[in-house]
């Protein structure tokens, strides 16, 4: 959930002409140069990234908060994302009228979001308004006033947001695939909370949450931009070298259960049936996640040629690969006839299993990903996320860089081999009607 005065959707939750090149020549080779635009260092126990991007006019910077849902118990979930959405309206040195009027002027933007694995504070501004940007980041990031009246205001847009949370049918699916693949798990917890929670928070208890969040241990920042690193250190030393160091450890993430496939049906009168399955999948730090990625990718190009465009089943069946710490693929469709569309779909996912694949059409996939890895990286934000998400839940910033490499590495017994060792035990919900559900085609990937 994020709230602000512009929301920065791209952070909780580059190049295209050299990337042709590399798409057409192989191995991505200056990994290293990449690598050196990246410094690192840190203040009093916080990491800190600084990607320079030489002559770029505007810059990113995120302040990421370790751990996630499981910084949470069932009383207090909810609280993390509560108070740092209210951080953001105003500051100790900033009150909610200098913090609008400074964004307005300079037209930058400051918001805060919460994910299962790990929260934000982000904002982007314009290179000659930095040190104006950053005066105020710090201010409502350190010290935020947390103000009766924002407290009110943003719990209602907050509580808003979890009574829309399931009026649509496929925000309705999402749901019930997350309480059904996520029971008995730390992801069980709604990184928003619940409406009874957030009613019940007062700006107390934000304040004193948000006290025991501003430990260096529990913090990571990353900024992008043409920005010199010594300069920002001074910055950083500044606003958060008092700040306690803490002695946080991030606990392991349980493996999720995909012993055998389950069918969950949520009765709803509707015209036709959503449709989503759950697999198992590797993580963005195991080796196993870049053929992971090629196949599901093949599998969304398959399901598309045999559902939508030669039996015109759905109009979007989709095949994908999340990117959680405790990841999981989906396959998914909209369908009136789910039972067929389900049975084709399953058909594919074995024949991925069985066919012989083409190293040379393996290869050419690596193109596709190159384009989109670089068109997604064109904004300083994406990159600061990039850089945040490899560094919190990857392994590390630098295994970013060895993205596109990695891909390029994979085969075809390696794609065949992850869809063998993953896609199977698929866990299915629905949102529709019950009576033209078949269980038994939906479980037929039990092995």
């Amino acid at each position: 959930m994020i709230i602000a005065k512009r929301t920065i959707t791209i952070l909780v939750l580059s190049f295209v002409l050299t990337a042709a090149a590399a798409a057409q020549t192989g191995k991505i080779d200056n990994v290293a140069q990449q690598a050196s635009l990246v410094t690192e260092f840190e203040v009093n126990g916080m990491k800190v990234l600084v990607k320079r991007r030489a002559s770029a006019p505007t810059f990113a910077a995120g302040l990421f908060v370790r751990g996630g849902v499981r910084n949470y118990t069932e009383a207090n979930a909810g609280i993390e994302n509560f108070a740092l959405s209210v951080a953001t309206e105003a500051g100790k040195k900033f009150n909610r009228q200098q913090v609008r009027r400074q964004i307005a002027s300079t037209g930058s933007s400051i918001g805060a979001g919460s994910s299962r694995d790990y929260s934000s504070i982000a904002f982007v501004s314009t290179r000659e308004n930095f040190d104006r940007m950053w005066e105020l980041f710090a201010d409502v990031a350190i010290d935020p006033a947390f103000a009766a009246d924002d407290v009110e205001r943003i719990r209602q847009q907050l509580i808003a947001g979890l009574r829309e949370a399931e009026t649509s049918p496929d925000a309705a699916l999402q749901a019930a695939q997350e309480r059904s693949i996520y029971a008995g798990h730390p992801y069980a917890l709604n990184p928003n909370g619940t409406i009874k929670n957030v009613s019940a928070f007062t700006a107390a208890d934000l304040r004193n949450y948000h006290r025991s969040l501003m430990q260096t241990s529990r913090l990571l920042l990353v900024v992008v931009g043409d920005i010199d690193a010594e300069q920002l250190k001074a910055k950083v030393t500044q606003s958060f070298g008092k700040l306690p160091r803490g002695n946080y450890k991030e606990a392991p993430l349980p493996p999720l259960d995909f012993s055998r496939p389950t069918v969950d049906v949520t009765t709803r009168n509707i015209p036709t049936n959503y449709v989503q399955g759950t697999f198992a999948a590797p993580s963005l730090n195991n080796p196993d996640y870049f053929a992971m990625r090629v196949a599901t990718t093949i599998l969304q190009q398959l399901v598309y040629e045999e559902v939508r465009v030669k039996r015109q089943l759905s109009y979007a069946p989709n095949a994908e690969l999340n990117n959680f710490g405790a990841n999981t693929g989906t396959i998914y469709v909209t369908s009136v006839d789910a039972n067929q569309s389900v049975q084709v779909m399953l058909a594919q996912v074995n024949d991925l299993k069985t066919r012989s694949l083409n190293d040379q059409m393996i290869a050419g996939m690596a193109g596709q990903f190159l384009t989109n890895y670089y068109v997604a990286q064109e904004t300083n934000s994406a990159q600061v996320a990039e850089l945040a998400r490899y560094e919190l839940i990857g392994g590390g910033w630098r295994n970013s860089f060895e993205f596109l490499n990695k891909i390029r590495e994979v085969t075809a017994k390696d794609v065949q081999a992850v869809a063998n060792k993953y896609m199977k035990n698929v866990r299915f919900v629905v949102i529709g009607n019950p009576q033209a559900i078949d269980e038994k085609i939906f479980k037929g990937t039990s092995q």
